[in-house]
């Protein structure tokens, strides 16, 4: 075989194996879970964000393929299965599984934090310390979920240093929509729920529901209870990918911040939920509701976790357990 052909077929080897090398996937596959919290998510499909942030960072067609969960722990059991690439969950499953993995899976941006409230039927509950053995409360995912974890930053702040876990063995796990059937019913064992908008808003509305305390009383503030996360060899493989996802995000934050109707008229045009556009708008000006790529409160969220032993491993900042793309702004 003449140089001249020998040399043009080792070209061609070389290119196709250096352009298989660096390839992205041609889809995503992203979780949500219901509830006016996943916002971002919802426009990003309908408006096919992601495929558009795709496009213009030169990927050609990116499929994008959105999965509903009930549960954060589904969700995460799923992105370590590889069934998943981006799961939008709560920060204290971020943080569980960036211990976990030690440093394997961290946070990509932030999704939306919203004021949640511990609701009860029990008319004689009126503090932590009315519940007994005989309520049930109901949390997302029982012990790690951001509800739970606030009911235990409450436990402490409520019994005592040590007594985090007090209320523990009365959480069981039920989705919010499930749990707001539940504590609707006059016929469920599960009196209470600790809930998010618009559920909370919506079992509000019946008289023998009340609110017992505000994530933003235990708090002191705002904090993201949804946060967008995936693993490091997928972000390694696609950092194109993961640049346009988080790009999309930002799309559909900034929509929600300059035109909140519109981006609840989306949102209840793919929900069953029967709150108008009006109430859910209102909603999302209440004190304490934050949509921002950067995340809010969670160094105060994992340095709590530390503490009592959920993670083993004490970040030193908030960049520790999120990715280096957005290092850039101003979380905490």
């Amino acid at each position: 075989m003449p140089l001249f052909n020998r040399l043009l077929i080792m070209a061609v080897v070389l290119i196709a194996s250096i352009s298989g090398a660096t390839a992205e996937t041609t889809e995503v596959r992203i979780t949500k879970q219901p509830g006016l919290l996943y916002l971002p998510m919802i426009l990003m499909e309908e408006g096919r964000l992601i495929e558009k942030h795709a496009k213009l960072a030169g990927l050609g067609d990116v499929k994008s393929t959105w999965i509903t969960f009930n549960s954060g722990g589904a969700a995460t059991d799923a992105l370590l299965s590889g069934n998943v690439d981006f799961v939008t969950s709560g920060g204290s499953n971020m943080l569980l599984l960036w211990d976990r993995t030690k440093g394997q899976v961290k946070g990509v941006a932030g999704c939306g934090g919203m004021p949640m409230y511990l609701l009860t039927k029990n008319p004689n509950i009126k503090s932590l310390k009315d519940f007994t053995e005989k309520d049930k409360i109901a949390v997302p995912t029982i012990k790690v979920s951001s509800q739970a974890t606030i009911l235990q930053m409450a436990a402490e702040k409520e019994f005592g240093p040590g007594q985090h876990g007090k209320l523990d063995s009365i959480t069981l796990q039920l989705g919010h929509p499930d749990a707001t059937l539940s504590i609707l019913s006059p016929v469920s064992e599960i009196n209470s729920h600790f809930s998010l908008p618009p559920f909370q808003n919506i079992a509000l509305k019946d008289p023998k529901v009340h609110k017992v305390l505000s994530s933003l009383d235990v708090f002191g503030g705002p904090v993201n209870n949804a946060i967008v996360f995936a693993t490091s060899k997928f972000r390694d493989a696609n950092p194109k990918i993961m640049g346009a996802v988080i790009a999309a995000i930002t799309e559909a934050m900034a929509k929600i911040k300059s035109d909140p109707k519109a981006a609840v008229d989306i949102y209840l045009s793919k929900v069953k939920e029967k709150q108008s556009a009006e109430e859910l708008v209102e909603l999302l000006k209440e004190p304490g509701v934050v949509f921002e790529v950067a995340p809010i409160g969670m160094f105060k969220f994992a340095s709590f976790m530390a503490r009592v032993g959920t993670i083993k491993t004490t970040p030193a900042s908030w960049k520790d357990f999120f990715f280096e793309d957005i290092h850039g702004l101003a979380g905490n």
